[in-house]
């Protein structure tokens, strides 16, 4: 054999990859023995080699690490309160209120990061990203409860801070 033909092996080899499918398989099978680590082993490398994942675009992408535990502190505590109004429109003995569906620019440069926070909107209750325009950075959300405009400014201002601290823990400028 050629070391050509193998050449692509060494990318789509993710040692770590094939240990957490081996340790979710071991959790799936309900416990941990000699058979099970090497049938999940097995399942890994299969599914490493068969299925390659592509390379994440992660190049440049640094990571404020205290930003982003404040902000994932502030995302629970969003995620609570919408999941209580959702909660609360969808048993309130009123009919739904109006709906809308918006679109707004997103300024995120790195794909990769603007997938994250579309992600993390999606999330959360109450508001749904439709549409993706990468080429315009543009989102269409649908959003549960349009009743007024402070009601859709509101969603306007959530999704702003949402891009903000995406920049600011994902894309902030480089001294």
């Amino acid at each position: 054999m050629t070391k050509s033909r193998f050449a692509g092996v060494r990318y789509r080899f993710r040692p770590w990859f094939t240990v957490w499918i081996t340790v979710m398989w071991c959790m799936l099978m309900g416990e941990i023995t000699v058979g099970n680590v090497v049938g999940g082993l097995l399942v890994a490398l299969v599914i490493v080699f068969a299925l390659p994942l592509p390379a994440m675009p992660i190049a440049g992408v640094e990571v404020a690490w205290g930003k982003f535990f404040r902000y994932m502190l502030r995302w629970f505590w969003e995620l609570f309160y919408a999941s209580l109004k959702v909660g609360w429109l969808a048993s309130r003995p009123q009919p739904l209120p109006k709906t809308a569906i918006l679109e707004l620019p997103m300024r995120l440069e790195n794909e990769f990061i603007l997938s994250l926070a579309v992600t993390l909107y999606n999330l959360q209750p109450g508001g749904t990203v439709t549409d993706i325009d990468i080429a315009n950075r543009m989102i269409t959300i649908h959003i549960l409860d349009a009743r007024d405009e402070a009601q859709i400014q509101r969603e306007i201002d959530a999704v702003s801070r949402l891009e903000s601290s995406m920049i600011e823990i994902f894309e902030r400028s480089h001294p």
